[in-house]
């Protein structure tokens, strides 16, 4: 019993610190720089956590994966990292870009261990000015939606310099979590939403953040597995809760269910999870959670490691990607697919 509490534990520890990775402090001297610029300069490889032009963490692949390892650089994918501007201390409201503990954070947390889910595809994934996380709780509107306002005004700018200089006509997925889907939906909206942009959308996944069911227009949720040009995205928390704020929502949120990518409300078993990536990238944790759709959320049923009913952890949205890692990893294959097939048929 020793044995599986301390699994246990180690477990849970996982879920407190998925969203910032063991010993990123030890990358932290290869950040460092003598630049004074306060804004992001996107011509510069530097202002990019991931870029295809350079070797960053979004390339790493699990090594139970590495066997059917393939890139398609035919298709790119525009990824909004989460907040890691967290220091409790702080009273900034936005980041240096230029500070080496945040960028190191980033790189070797939501970069290595979100967006490598992507790399099967040309990843670019802008660093930006991110808001402070007290800006999400915070009674000072003011400063909080300038904080913001600054951080997407970084991702509007990097995402023009990436269609102007990298894009050429590719497929585009927009992928996000947390504050990076904050500025995901906003970029959605102006982009792609009813623009001529949305016929390059082979999907948007836009994680770990409300999305009301008024938000878009033309852009809409993925109802099957093939759709594209459409969204999937979802909240987790353990089934049976329901916090407060999703109570107000009243069940406008929309939601996907990452292991099938519909929006069907059945119970989906955990042997149906392909794998989690958690604490140790390279260690692949198959049939860890089953899920279901629920009020404009995502709950999951028991954890299965040992003594996993004894978790009594709500909110998993520190794991709404790694705890669906393959199943992710596996529906955007699908949709590339699909709309590779989808467009070659309109073009004959």
């Amino acid at each position: 019993m020793y044995i599986k509490i301390n699994r246990l534990l180690f477990f849970v520890l996982f879920l407190f610190l998925v969203g910032c990775a063991p010993k990123y402090s030890q990358y932290i001297s290869k950040y460092k720089t003598t630049a004074t610029n306060t804004a992001p300069d996107y011509s510069n490889l530097f202002y990019w956590a991931a870029h295809p032009w350079k070797n960053d963490p979004s390339d790493s692949v699990p090594k139970p994966l590495r066997d059917e390892y393939k890139i398609d650089s035919s298709v790119d994918v525009f990824f909004i990292y989460p907040t890691t501007f967290t220091d409790e201390k702080e009273t900034r409201w936005n980041a240096d870009i230029n500070d080496p503990a945040i960028n190191a954070k980033t790189d070797y947390s939501p970069i290595l261990y979100q967006a490598s889910v992507f790399n099967e595809y040309r990843i670019f994934s802008p660093r930006y000015r991110q808001a402070h996380v007290r800006a999400y709780f915070t009674t000072d509107t003011a400063n909080a939606n300038a904080a913001f306002n600054l951080a997407y005004e970084d991702i509007k700018i990097a995402f023009q310099y990436y269609l102007d200089h990298y894009n050429h006509g590719r497929p585009i997925i927009i992928a996000s979590h947390s504050q990076g889907s904050t500025h995901a939906q906003r970029l959605l909206k102006e982009f792609f939403d009813n623009k001529p942009l949305q016929k390059q959308l082979v999907a948007a996944y836009v994680m770990g953040m409300y999305i009301s069911n008024k938000e878009f227009g033309s852009l809409k949720m993925c109802n099957d597995t093939l759709q594209t040009g459409c969204i999937c995205g979802w909240r987790t928390f353990k089934k049976e809760y329901e916090p407060d704020f999703v109570i107000k929502e009243n069940g406008t949120g929309l939601v996907t269910n990452p292991l099938t990518g519909t929006v069907s409300s059945d119970f989906i078993d955990h042997s149906l999870n392909k794998g989690s990536i958690l604490l140790k990238f390279n260690h692949l944790k198959k049939h860890l959670v089953g899920a279901e759709i629920h009020d404009g959320i995502l709950w999951i049923g028991r954890l299965h490691v040992p003594a996993g009913f004894l978790i009594r952890r709500k909110n998993f949205h520190i794991g709404d990607v790694n705890l669906f890692y393959i199943n992710i990893r596996d529906d955007v294959r699908r949709r590339v697919n699909g709309f590779s097939r989808s467009t070659n048929n309109k073009a004959v």
